[in-house]
């Protein structure tokens, strides 16, 4: 390795350093390469990796299993029904004992001081495979996913991420984008753009990076010239629903659809979504939704979801890779 991440824990995109997630990038690039030829090395052999999950997952999960098991490791998968986490053993006290049984840890979940108190008390590196305030595994994935099909450098390509801004997506998207020297835009009804002391954070980092960072309320000029359109659900089935009414009839104008891409004057501009999606009816909370609000589709037609420009699939699968990387450096 070119510089040593052994022992970092990553909680949020700013822990590791422009050069680190260049680093992280090559050598997923790399981890992919391998997989992909059949031929590669397994690095974690001996180490046993804790996965908590208070919050419940398809690619987080199995994108940390199949990195672990790919290069030799062992998980143990902990949900909220099979731990005392928060409820008879304090969080520090569980971050001591699962620091002496396992070489790291991740963590999925709802609050970031959880994440935050696991690394300080376990001495052992921590994932953040999401919390309500960040979602740093999933920024790794969609840096490579672009670099893959941006046919550009990072710092030379631009995306604009609709939709709620607030949380996770918007932050880790705007500091990742920050970082990399990119042309990110966020396009967000004004209410649910990042905190006001994030962006001027990143704007300062920007002035570093090279980064140009623009956040408006117009969707249409957002994504003029963007090579990357990326969206997010609007309504999370843990909010009361007589809460989504008001979110959809406020984020209707940012949906991704044909005309909205069409927008970005560029044929080859690719859609983006870090998954699931509501594009259809083929799921319950999704005819849920149909029934209360007769709505068959909210951040993103079935069009564009299916259409050739959508590269979400691939986006998923870069999660492991992505993953398999920072388990390799900070691990092997």
């Amino acid at each position: 390795m070119a510089f040593n991440l052994r022992n970092r824990s990553l909680l949020n995109m700013q822990d590791f350093t422009p050069r680190d997630i260049r680093f992280l990038l090559d050598l997923a690039a790399e981890l992919k390469r391998a997989k992909y030829a059949g031929n590669e090395v397994p690095r974690l052999r001996g180490k046993n990796v804790a996965l908590i999950f208070e919050k419940t997952s398809t690619r987080t999960r199995c994108a940390f299993e199949v990195a672990v098991h790919d290069q030799g490791g062992h998980v143990t998968y902990i949900d909220s029904s099979s731990s005392q986490l928060g409820r008879k053993e304090s969080l520090k006290d569980t971050a001591r004992v699962l620091g002496r049984l396992y070489d790291g840890i991740e963590y999925r979940g709802f609050h970031q001081s959880v994440v935050e108190d696991l690394a300080a008390y376990s001495h052992v590196p921590v994932w953040n495979g999401l919390t309500d305030e960040f979602h740093p595994t999933q920024v790794l994935a969609d840096l490579l996913t672009m670099q893959e099909f941006g046919e550009k450098p990072l710092h030379e390509l631009s995306f604009c991420y609709l939709g709620d801004a607030r949380f996770n997506m918007g932050n880790s998207l705007l500091v990742g984008g920050a970082q990399m020297g990119m042309d990110v835009r966020i396009a967000a009804p004004r209410e649910l753009w990042p905190h006001d002391e994030l962006v001027e954070e990143m704007r300062h980092l920007a002035e570093r990076t090279g980064a140009r960072l623009t956040l408006t309320d117009e969707p249409y000029e957002a994504v003029s010239g963007a090579d990357f359109v990326y969206t997010d659900v609007w309504v999370s089935m843990g909010e009361p629903v007589d809460t989504w009414r008001q979110r959809i009839d406020l984020l209707l104008p940012y949906q991704a659809n044909a005309r909205l891409m069409q927008a970005t004057g560029k044929p080859r501009t690719r859609f983006m979504h870090c998954l699931p999606a509501y594009h259809n009816l083929e799921t319950e909370t999704a005819r849920m939704i149909h029934e209360r609000f007769d709505l068959s589709e909210l951040e993103v037609s079935d069009e564009v979801f299916e259409s050739n420009a959508s590269i979400v699939f691939s986006q998923a699968e870069n999660r492991m890779h992505t993953i398999k990387a920072v388990l390799v450096a900070t691990l092997a």
